[in-house]
C-alpha cells in the first residue's frame, strides 16, 4: 500500500508521515531531503543553482540514500556523507525550491524514488506525491495549516531542545514566515511539477489537531481503503 501525502513547507507533512511510518510499519520516503540534498550539495560546490542543466547534472551524479531516524526525521547521506542536520538549515529552505523546480532534477529522483517504494507498504511525502509520483497510491492525503503556525512548527523544530530568546524566537519566525509564503509562491507556479491537491485526495487542516488526532483520522481511512 502506499499512502501520498503532500502539502506545503510547514504543514507537518514528515512528522505526520513519521508517525503513520512507526503506528503501521510503514517506510517512510521524504522526497524534500532528496532535493534538499541537491540543493545543500550545489551550494557546497559553487555549483549556480539558476543554471538548470548544471544542477541537472549534479542531481544526475550523486547517490541519496536513507538510514535511521535522526531529531526525529530519517537520516540522509549524500554519496555517503551524513547530511540530515545540514539540509534543514534556513539557507537551504531558502534555496531548495530552485532545485525542486528543476525539471532535470525532478527526472533524476523520480526513478529511485519509485525503486523505493517497490513490493512495501510506503509513507510518502513531499509536493508532487500524489499527482506525479505515485498517481495511483491507494490513499492520497494533502495537509494544510495556517502559514503563521507553518512558521512556528519549522522555527521550533528548527531549535528542538534548545533555550531561545523569546525576541530572536518571534524575529526567526517572521522571517521563516516570509521564505514559507515565497515558497508556497514558487512551489505552486512553477511548470514542473507544481504543487497541487489531487483531485481524488483527502484535505486535512492540521491547524487546529493534534498529530496523534490527525494520525487517528488517516487510520480510518487506511481502515476504508484496504
Amino acid at each position: 500500500m502506499i499512502i501520498a501525502i503532500d502539502g506545503p513547507a510547514g504543514s507537518g507533512k514528515s512528522t505526520i508521515a513519521r508517525e503513520v511510518s512507526r503506528r503501521f510499519g510503514f517506510a517512510k520516503l521524504d522526497t524534500g531531503a532528496m532535493y534538499r540534498s541537491v540543493a545543500l550539495t550545489a551550494l557546497r560546490r559553487k555549483v549556480d543553482l539558476a543554471d538548470e542543466n548544471a544542477v541537472a547534472e549534479l542531481a544526475q551524479s550523486i547517490s541519496i540514500t536513507f538510514g535511521a531516524e535522526c531529531h526525529g526525521n530519517v537520516s540522509v547521506f549524500v554519496d555517503g556523507q551524513d547530511v540530515s542536520d545540514a539540509i534543514r538549515t534556513p539557507e537551504v529552505d531558502r534555496n531548495v525550491s530552485a532545485a525542486a523546480a528543476n525539471a532535470g532534477v525532478r527526472r533524476a529522483m523520480l526513478v529511485p524514488q519509485r525503486l523505493f517504494a517497490e513490493g512495501r507498504d510506503v509513507v510518502a511525502e513531499g509536493r508532487d506525491i500524489g499527482s506525479v509520483v505515485f498517481p495511483h497510491a491507494e490513499l492520497k492525503l494533502f495537509l494544510t495549516a495556517d502559514p503563521r503556525e507553518r512558521a512556528r512548527r519549522r522555527v521550533l523544530q528548527r531549535h528542538e531542545g534548545e533555550a531561545v530568546d523569546e525576541g530572536l524566537l518571534s524575529a526567526e519566525i517572521a522571517q521563516t514566515l516570509a521564505d514559507i509564503e515565497r515558497r508556497d509562491a514558487l512551489d505552486s507556479q512553477r511548470a514542473a511539477a507544481p504543487l497541487v491537491c489531487p483531485d481524488d485526495a483527502v484535505r486535512i487542516d492540521s491547524t487546529s489537531f493534534t498529530i496523534e488526532q490527525i494520525v487517528d483520522q488517516i487510520e480510518r481511512l487506511i481502515e476504508e481503503r484496504r
